[in-house]
């Protein structure tokens, strides 16, 4: 009989003995076509291996074997199982070991987080990673704020940096930075020489906005309602660069984080309101155990996130 010692990819049969056992004492038997040799392959009493094929023969409702003598051989229908058997338990163990790579330290981190915050924070996340895990993986996915939680809900990322906070059953949401917002002006705009603002200050001014459905676009809406008045939006950007552009053309005001550099062209401006901020948070879906790859990381932004993020950081709320 045809030897039959890999189940696929070179995977060992070790992780299928605790998944799906019967099967693997099928094959193994099959191959060798005697109980007592199989036993003493898989390390188990040959009364286990013997109830094991009893078991499958019972669940399937037809013998699989024709015993002669003191050995085995498979029966026409037992050969017809054992390649259907072989193709699922290559299956299984492919599914095991994709498993472990993901699973094991360093392991892979899917994170989903908003377009600015791909400028610093999260390359410096990455790279600190990398330096206490070289191996580790990450799947690196922007998107806005209701995109990040429908990935998250999906199960397409582990975690996800996002702001506004979620309220949601569900997820769970560890603050880790409040971002004070800024109003940004052209150089040689009425407000640029001023040293604060208060936002009621541009109300008749034309704004450049995020795209409906960001975080900060939200944020900016409520804001300018809080304040009595209803912004007119001239533009509207995706990313925070590129509403930075319009502003610095003229073409109206933003509501925006601090830049990390000064960018020529533009004045941020501080803002009066107390609630002109934004909290960056972590989520996760509660209900999902963590992998030590990815519990790596969310202890890895606990301890760091002053330096990730500057100023504000480690809120906690």
């Amino acid at each position: 009989m045809e030897q039959m010692s890999e189940w696929g990819g070179g995977v060992s049969a070790g992780p299928l003995a605790a998944v799906c056992p019967d099967l693997v004492r099928f094959v193994a038997v099959a191959r060798l076509e005697h109980l007592s040799a199989a036993a003493d392959e898989l390390d188990a009493p040959q009364s286990t291996v013997s109830r094991g094929i009893a078991r499958l023969e019972a669940a399937v409702g037809t013998p699989l074997f024709d015993r002669e003598g003191r050995g085995l051989r498979l029966t026409r229908h037992g050969r017809a199982f054992l390649a259907r058997v072989q193709r699922g338990l290559a299956e299984i163990a492919t599914g095991c070991e994709e498993l472990r790579l993901a699973t094991d330290v360093p392991g892979t981190v899917a994170l989903g987080f908003l377009p600015a915050l791909g400028a610093a924070p999260v390359p410096l996340l990455v790279s600190w990673f990398r330096e206490r895990h070289p191996q580790a993986r990450f799947q690196l996915v922007q998107d806005n704020a209701e995109g990040l939680l429908a990935r998250l809900r999906a199960g397409e990322v582990d975690l996800c940096l996002t702001s506004p906070l979620p309220d949601e059953a569900g997820i769970t949401t560890l603050p880790v930075a409040r971002e004070p917002l800024r109003l940004v002006v052209p150089a040689g705009h009425r407000l640029a020489a001023r040293e604060r603002v208060r936002l009621t200050d541009a109300a008749d001014e034309d704004f450049v906005m995020a795209t409906s459905g960001y975080g900060l676009r939200r944020l900016v809406n409520g804001l300018c309602a809080d304040a009595g008045f209803t912004p007119r939006v001239a533009f509207e950007g995706a990313e925070i660069a590129t509403i930075r552009g319009f502003v610095a053309a003229g073409l109206g005001v933003a509501v925006l984080p601090p830049s990390p550099v000064p960018v020529p062209g533009l004045v941020d401006l501080p803002m009066d309101e107390p609630s002109a901020h934004r909290t960056v948070g972590l989520t996760r879906v509660t209900a999902r155990t963590p992998t030590p790859a990815v519990a790596d990381f969310i202890a890895l932004l606990e301890a760091r996130a002053q330096e990730c993020f500057g100023v504000g950081a480690g809120v906690q709320g």
